[in-house]
């Protein structure tokens, strides 16, 4: 592999703008960059929990989950093009249901806390539901351009992705039950107001 990051500074979006993988330039406030900086955000908050000391189990989900949003990154950076791939989806899927077997049902609503990790994967659930409506968003806006210029190409944002979000919210919600249980920490369960 080549020298991708010869220089950090290049000074190209002092105007407000900002390169895709494919050459174009759209403003930094065009949805597409926005769903791009949340899934840059989730990975970040994924790089926090990672540093709270946990099973080798959960640490190598957690980056192959790092893997998958950096995918996802460079596939939104490229309208129309496919990076992530189902099977992640399926991944997701199975460690949903290995982790979802330890826990106790809900009975009430539960509030992010208890242990630092479980907040944490709490925060990273939060900012996944942004990135996963920023996706919808974009793909709602693209599809409503597409129809008026009556252009029937592929879609510029994929259901895997977007699936893959909505089920990684899913994911990270067991996870900050988990991380609870395996510190021997409650839930913290939500107390209706008198």
């Amino acid at each position: 592999m080549g020298h991708r990051l010869s220089s950090i500074t290049t000074r190209t979006g002092d105007g407000g703008d900002t390169g895709l993988g494919d050459g174009s330039r759209v403003p930094k406030d065009h949805l597409r960059v926005q769903a791009m900086g949340d899934v840059d955000e989730l990975n970040s908050s994924l790089g926090i929990l990672l540093t709270e000391t946990m099973n080798d189990d959960l640490q190598q989900l957690l980056t192959a989950i790092q893997h998958d949003l950096f995918d996802l990154g460079g596939e939104l950076s490229i309208p129309g093009y496919r990076l992530l791939k189902e099977q992640r989806i399926a991944a997701l899927d199975r460690a949903i249901g290995d982790i979802n077997q330890h826990q106790s049902p809900l009975k009430e609503f539960i509030l992010p806390g208890g242990a630092r990790s479980a907040a944490l994967a709490h925060l990273s659930r939060t900012i996944c539901r942004r990135a996963e409506r920023a996706l919808v968003a974009l793909a709602r806006s693209e599809a409503t351009a597409d129809a008026a210029a009556e252009d029937k190409a592929a879609p510029n944002v994929s259901d895997t992705a977007r699936i893959y979000l909505n089920r990684l919210s899913d994911l990270l919600f067991i996870l900050g039950r988990e991380f609870n249980r395996r510190e021997g920490r409650s839930d913290v369960l939500w107390k209706k107001s008198q």
